[in-house]
C-alpha cells in the first residue's frame, strides 16, 4: 500500500490519518486501551516512507491481531497459549553433554522456582525430549495465570510463547520479572550453545535476530498497555 497520508494524530484512542480513523483489516474500529500505546502506534505510522512495510510495524500487526484474531474467541485463543504449560521448555534438559546440561540448570532452575512461588505450583523436569505429563493442578493454574489477560495482553503474548516455548518465561515478562534479553537467550540456550561451540551460521543469525525483534516488540506492548 503507498502512503496516501500527511498528518499522523491520536484522538480518544484512535489514530486519525488526515482525520481518518484507522481501522484494522477486518474493518474493526482500531482503537487501543491505553494513550502510551496509541502513540506508539501512531509513531509507526508517522514513520512510514512511500510504501507500507508491516515489517517495520509490529505495533500495528499485535494490535489488528488482537482486535481481529483474539477479541472474537478469547477463549480458543488462551487455549492454545495454555498447552504450552504442559511442554514448557525450561522441563526439557539435555542428557548430554553435561555441561550444557548444568547451564540450563544454572539459567532455567531460578525461572521454574518463581513460577512455583507465584502460582505455587510443581514441575516434572526430564532429561530428554520424551513427553512428561505435568501434574493437573500445575496445568490448571498456568491456564488460568494466562487467561486472566485482556486480548492486548494475549496478542502480546502469543509471540513471545511461541517463539521461546515457554509459559513460564512469558508470564514472567507479563509481570516485569525478567527482561527481555534475559528471557529470549534463556528460551534458546541450546541454540546459544551450538553457535558458541561449532560457530555462528550467518543465516541461523539473522533468523534469531528477526525472532529477537519479534519478541522485543512484543514485550514492548506489554509494557506499553
Amino acid at each position: 500500500m503507498k502512503r496516501f497520508w500527511t498528518d499522523v494524530a491520536v484522538e480518544a484512542g484512535a489514530i486519525l490519518l488526515d482525520g481518518r480513523a484507522l481501522r484494522t483489516p477486518a474493518q474493526a474500529p482500531l482503537l487501543l486501551p491505553s494513550h502510551a500505546l496509541a502513540e506508539a502506534l501512531a509513531d509507526e505510522w508517522r514513520a512510514v516512507g512511500s510504501e507500507v512495510d508491516p515489517r517495520a510495524m509490529p505495533l500495528t500487526g499485535l494490535a489488528n491481531a488482537a482486535i481481529d484474531k483474539v477479541g472474537p474467541d478469547v477463549a480458543s485463543f488462551t487455549a492454545g497459549l495454555a498447552i504450552y504449560g504442559e511442554t514448557d521448555v525450561l522441563c526439557y534438559r539435555a542428557e548430554t553433554p553435561p555441561e550444557l546440561a548444568a547451564w540450563q540448570a544454572q539459567i532455567w532452575d531460578p525461572l521454574l522456582d518463581w513460577a512455583r512461588l507465584r502460582y505455587d505450583i510443581a514441575f516434572v523436569v526430564a532429561a530428554g525430549i520424551v513427553h512428561r505429563a505435568q501434574p493437573p493442578e500445575t496445568r490448571a493454574r498456568l491456564s488460568s495465570a494466562i487467561a486472566a489477560r485482556n486480548p492486548f495482553e494475549l496478542a502480546a503474548l502469543s509471540p513471545i510463547v511461541t517463539i521461546g516455548g515457554s509459559l513460564v518465561v512469558a508470564l514472567m515478562l507479563a509481570e516485569g520479572a525478567i527482561a527481555p534479553d534475559a528471557a529470549f537467550d534463556a528460551t534458546h540456550l541450546d541454540e546459544l550453545w551450538q553457535a558458541d561451540l561449532w560457530g555462528e551460521e550467518w543465516m541461523a543469525a539473522d533468523a534469531r535476530a528477526l525472532r529477537r525483534a519479534d519478541f522485543a516488540s512484543a514485550n514492548r506492548m506489554l509494557r506499553l498497555l
